[in-house]
């Protein structure tokens, strides 16, 4: 009895090693030093991409047929640098296929083109990254926080943020409270 996608069950499969390297060549081609290398670990397919020519490459892998974009998230390494990422999932969905794009920028000047023209399923996931790790999506339409206050400073998915947390304020203890609320 077949098992995985081709009876209607699992997860999508990845390009294989030799696949990945191939579109890695392809995108190469047709935009230079866009692709920094590749990474095919545990059944999973990455490029990893120039964050000054993430958008292009994108935009073709989305003309080459992964034209669903699963997710966009942050991601912080810590110590090392450039330290902000943004990773893209996307999917095929005529070949049952699933990449993922990555691509970092230095904390010093976190910019990355906005995927909004490309996906407008993308808005909402670039202000979360934008909210949560500071990434600044250049070209985005309305780029501003999410789930955090406006005027709130810092960013709380990084990795140095300052753990441990504010005292809850409530209407019965708000004036003993380092602060009323306002």
């Amino acid at each position: 009895m077949p098992s995985g996608p081709e009876a209607g069950g699992g997860t999508p499969p990845v390009p294989d090693a030799t696949g990945l390297e191939l579109t890695a060549a392809e995108l190469q081609e047709a935009f230079p030093s866009s692709i920094l290398g590749t990474e095919f670990h545990r059944g999973r397919a990455a490029l990893l991409a120039d964050a000054g020519k993430a958008h292009d490459v994108l935009e073709r892998l989305r003309v080459m047929g992964y034209t669903f974009l699963a997710s966009l998230l942050g991601v912080d390494y810590y110590p090392e640098e450039p330290r902000l990422g943004v990773l893209y999932e996307l999917l095929d969905f005529k070949r049952v296929d699933r990449i993922s794009v990555k691509a970092r920028v230095p904390t010093d000047e976190p910019l990355i083109a906005s995927v909004v023209d490309i996906w407008a399923g993308a808005n909402f996931p670039e202000r979360e990254v934008y909210d949560m790790f500071g990434v600044v999506f250049e070209g985005h339409p309305d780029l501003r926080r999410i789930l955090m206050p406006e005027d709130y400073e810092g960013f709380p998915q990084r990795r140095d943020f300052p753990v441990g947390g504010e005292p809850v304020l409530f209407t019965f203890n708000e004036e003993k409270s380092y602060g009323k609320w306002q």
